[in-house]
């Protein structure tokens, strides 16, 4: 889904800081619902704010984005809170699996060009190694200059 400025919602997505920031009555103010809303939001695990260490919850923009996409799921979309929930997860797993095949694509990227610098070395030493190959007992007979076919076997030297 592409919005006017021409990304998509993932891009969007990791663009966002993750760095807690929101206590919990700025976050519901920002996203305009009861803070009540955001705590069963986070029992529910849609939302994991992090914690201070008094306890005090802090929520990130990436967790913003989160409950304002659990509102268009279910507000715009009349999903219910579960059919939202289901949703995100397949939203996440779809990002994850987008990561690990970009992973893969990569690493498969890497592999081949490793395959084929050994390639060029194996070729490369093929020409360092080429003999010329003269069979036992066998001597090399030259050519004269108006012949243009090969010697025959008779006219080969039995022994050298």
């Amino acid at each position: 889904m592409r919005a006017e400025t021409g990304t998509t919602r993932s891009e969007r997505t990791r663009t966002l800081d993750s760095t807690p920031k929101y206590m919990i009555g700025v976050a519901a103010a920002l996203l305009q619902v009861h803070p009540q809303t955001l705590r069963m939001y986070e029992s529910r695990g849609i939302v994991r704010p992090r914690r201070t260490s008094g306890g005090t919850r802090l929520y990130s923009d990436v967790d913003l984005a989160r409950v304002r996409r659990v509102t268009e799921l279910s507000g715009g979309l009349g999903l219910s809170l579960q059919g939202a929930e289901y949703a995100l997860e397949l939203e996440d797993e779809l990002a994850r699996r987008s990561r690990r095949i970009a992973e893969l694509e990569a690493a498969l990227e890497e592999a081949a060009e490793r395959r084929r610098r050994d390639l060029d070395d194996v070729h490369r030493s093929y020409r360092r190694e080429l003999v010329l190959y003269r069979p036992p007992g066998g001597a090399v007979v030259r050519r004269t200059a108006g012949s243009s076919r090969p010697p025959s076997t008779s006219e080969l030297p039995l022994h050298p």
